[in-house]
């Protein structure tokens, strides 16, 4: 039997994608007022953007508890062997709550054959980890195959992104009220990245968006130079700016000669914080062994 891939929402995924290799999706709950909603299911990135741009405030949570015994259940009824990746420690504690979901489910269904593995990662980032463990699954690899894989990828994957307005990450607690004016100003464009501890960290301030996009090429050459930048797919993710994300890909292309790239919108569970505008690139720095 195949090895079943389960995720959650923060992995930005095109639908194309979780449809043509059978990947399960748990949903991240975002909030506008007394108002909740399922991340891409009952609310759309794109509503989502448009009421941000008009001064809405959206929060995010958790996957609950109750979500994790209903699908870990399932999975133990069903006995599929399943890996679920899950978005970074570092930014949820989501990963945690799953342990503790899956101990006690596993008191009452002892042949649970679920590995939970940490991404340490974000949006496509986090996406291209479900992605590649969800084609060797199709291949029909093994379990210990695909997370001897994960560890590689988790320990090598790159984000490298920047936002357009700094007054969310001011809202998100990742900058000061006077950073935020002040950057909005002087039309200063954030780099962050996420480093191997899963967390968000501001890497460098760049003043314009021309700039800050060739910048995060320069970027990739530096930590991507023994990766074979030209042989990998590369992640591309938009706070609905479809426009700069093509125009990232066609700098991509022309510098380093890539054609493999998955693009997509950032759902409502990372766009919440990062805003409309936000633009990311995803890679790894080592090039990884032929067995992958």
């Amino acid at each position: 039997m195949a090895v079943k891939i389960l995720s959650d929402s923060a992995c930005d995924l095109p639908d194309e994608i979780l449809e043509e290799y059978n990947i399960d999706i748990l949903p991240i709950l975002v909030s506008k007022d007394d108002e909740e909603y399922l991340d891409k299911v009952t609310i759309d990135p794109k509503k989502m953007y448009d009421d941000m741009r008009n001064g809405v405030v959206y929060k995010t949570s958790q996957i609950p508890p109750y979500m994790f015994e209903e699908k870990f259940e399932e999975i133990a009824k069903s006995g599929e062997s399943t890996i679920y990746i899950c978005f970074s420690s570092g930014l949820s504690g989501t990963y945690n709550t799953s342990l503790i979901v899956r101990d006690s489910i596993k008191e009452r269904y002892s042949n649970l054959d679920l590995d939970i593995v940490d991404s340490r990662s974000a949006s496509v980032g986090f996406g291209l980890l479900v992605y590649k463990a969800a084609k060797m699954a199709k291949e029909g690899k093994s379990k210990e195959e695909i997370l001897k894989m994960l560890d590689f990828y988790v320990a090598h994957i790159e984000h490298i992104f920047t936002v357009d307005n700094l007054e969310y990450l001011f809202r998100g607690g990742r900058v000061s009220r006077a950073q935020a004016f002040v950057g909005g100003l002087l039309n200063i464009k954030p780099i962050l990245d996420i480093p191997e501890d899963g967390t968000l960290r501001p890497a460098e301030k760049v003043r314009g968006r021309n700039k800050v996009l060739n910048r995060m090429l320069e970027i990739m050459e530096e930590r991507g130079g023994n990766a074979d930048l030209k042989n990998q797919t590369i992640g591309i993710n938009h706070g609905d700016d479809l426009e700069g994300a093509l125009k990232l890909k066609e700098m991509i292309e022309e510098k380093y000669g890539c054609t493999d790239f998955v693009i997509n919108i950032i759902g409502c569970a990372i766009g919440a914080h990062s805003g409309p505008g936000t633009l990311s690139v995803f890679f790894l720095n080592e090039k990884p062994s032929q067995e992958f």
